[in-house]
Parts: C-alpha cells; sequence; structure tokens
C-alpha cells in the first residue's frame, strides 16, 4: 500500500509528523545560552524548567550552558528527562591544546550531547568542513549525541546557492560516519543572516531547506535514516512564531538562542513542544 503522510497533533501541540508505518520523532528543544548568563542566573533557569515540567514529557529538552556551568546544572537535573550538552569541543583525543576542551572531560562533566559546526563557530573562528568532521568522529567516539548545525549566509542565499552549501556541508560532516552513528545524531538548520537578528525564514523556506537536507540523508545513508533523523530550525526562533515554525511537516524542533535566555519565553516555547 502507497505510504502516506500524516499530521498527528494533540491539543495544538505538534507530536510527529511522519509515514504512516514509522516510529513518531519527538520534538526537541534546544537551547543554546552562548557566551551569557553568571552560574546563578543559569541555575534559576534550570530551576524554573525543573518546576514547570510537565508529565509526561513528549518533548526532549536539551540545554547548552557555559562550560562552566556544566558540572552544577548536570547534578541539578540528574535523573530527570533533560539532556546538556557542551557548545564545542576539540576534535584531538587529549593533548598541549591550551584553552580547548576534550570530548572525555565533557563526558566526565555530565554532558550527554554537544553542538557541532555552530555557525558562530564556522564564521568566528574559522572551523572548516574538515575539523566539523573530525569533531563530529571525535564526539561520537566518546559516546556524546552530537546536534550538527548546517546553514547559509546572507550572500549565498542571495546567490542561491543554500542548497549547495546546505548539501555541501551535510556531505562532509557525514564523512566516515557509519548508518548506526546516525542514532546518536540531530541536525539543526540554522541560516546565518536569521541567527540574532530578529528575522526569520518563512516556514515554506526553512521546510524546504529541511526537505533538502532530509533527501541529502537519504542519498547519503537510506530512506529509513533519513526519515527517522531529528532535524531542527534555528534562528530567531520566540514565542510568537513557534506555533508556525513547527506546523511544517519537516521541522522536528528549534534550536533556540536569545529567547532561551529568559525564563518567561523559554517556558512558553517548552509549554508549546510539551
Amino acid at each position: 500500500m502507497k505510504k502516506k503522510l500524516f499530521l498527528i497533533w494533540r491539543e495544538e501541540k505538534k507530536l510527529c509528523v511522519r509515514e504512516e508505518d514509522a516510529m513518531p520523532r519527538r520534538p526537541i528543544l534546544a537551547a543554546n545560552w552562548k557566551m551569557n548568563l553568571t552560574s546563578n542566573q543559569s541555575k534559576l533557569l534550570v530551576d524554573s524548567i525543573l518546576n514547570n515540567l510537565g508529565a509526561p514529557v513528549n518533548c526532549e529538552i536539551i540545554l547548552f550552558p557555559s562550560f562552566l556551568h556544566i558540572p552544577m546544572i548536570a547534578e541539578k537535573i540528574a535523573g530527570k528527562n533533560i539532556g546538556i550538552g557542551g557548545q564545542n569541543l576539540y576534535f584531538e583525543e587529549k593533548g598541549a591544546y591550551t584553552g580547548e576542551i576534550a570530548a572525555f572531560q565533557l563526558v566526565d562533566s555530565g554532558c550527554t550531547h554537544v553542538l557541532i559546526g555552530h555557525s558562530e563557530r564556522r564564521h568566528y573562528f574559522h572551523e572548516n568542513y574538515e575539523t566539523v568532521n573530525k569533531k563530529v568522529l571525535r564526539a561520537l567516539s566518546a559516546g556524546l549525541k552530537v546536534m550538527l548545525c548546517v546553514g547559509e549566509s546572507l550572500e549565498e542565499r542571495e546567490n542561491n546557492v543554500t542548497e549547495m552549501v546546505v548539501v555541501d556541508q551535510i556531505e562532509s560532516a557525514m564523512q566516515n560516519i557509519s548508518h548506526k552513528d546516525m542514532n546518536d545524531i540531530s541536525i539543526a538548520y540554522e541560516p546565518i543572516w536569521a541567527i540574532g537578528t530578529g528575522r526569520i525564514a518563512t516556514p515554506d523556506d526553512a521546510a524546504h531547506v529541511h526537505q533538502i537536507i532530509r533527501k541529502a540523508l537519504g542519498r547519503i545513508f537510506d530512506k529509513e535514516i533519513a526519515s527517522k533523523i531529528c532535524i531542527l530550525y534555528g534562528g530567531s526562533v520566540k514565542p510568537d512564531n513557534i506555533k508556525e515554525v513547527m506546523a511544517e511537516e519537516d521541522i522536528d524542533g528549534v534550536l533556540v538562542g536569545g529567547a532561551s535566555l529568559k525564563t518567561d519565553s523559554l517556558l512558553e516555547l517548552m509549554r508549546f513542544l510539551n
């Protein structure tokens, strides 16, 4: 029988968009706190999340705080259905790399996840295809789940090369990645021109790129992996546009920056996805 796509909504919350014989993709709320917040501010945010965490938890929540605050937060969320990750790592196992952080150190601090290839890392710190791939491999070898970020610049978008750029980023990052490894990888599409600018790709635009990503993964791996992987949207996501973003069938969650730094907006996003 020909497979059909369907959309399940329950109390106006997106639960999944899948082929009818596949497992649902669980929505993800990833909060990237970047170079912000004191230890006490991070603690207060985590306390707010824990105090307002519904049951059951229908979405996956992942926090990406400052490296300095990871052990404190990991201790607070122990036993809760919340992931915690580093915002970066270095691709060597260990050694004389002053100022860097190793994958095993993230694990030792309590991390379950790591963010790799964020546009700010690519732009400000000149991370390239090779280093991003090395970081993905190192993270997976240490047992960390990877959230891989991809996205185009405004110039690339205006030159109509978004598809080429995003597919190149995906293909290069997936070098030497096995089918099994893909169980521990999610992808966040974040157009660089929409990060922290207040601008947001239209839902149609974002959904189109998500479809491109899923198609590329189907070609690199297979249809099953492409269907199972969670692909998030990142770029000025706020409570007032989350419903519109999540209405698109290929968008499985959001990677949030600025809106995740304030208790009210973070809780509103959490309540919608949960």
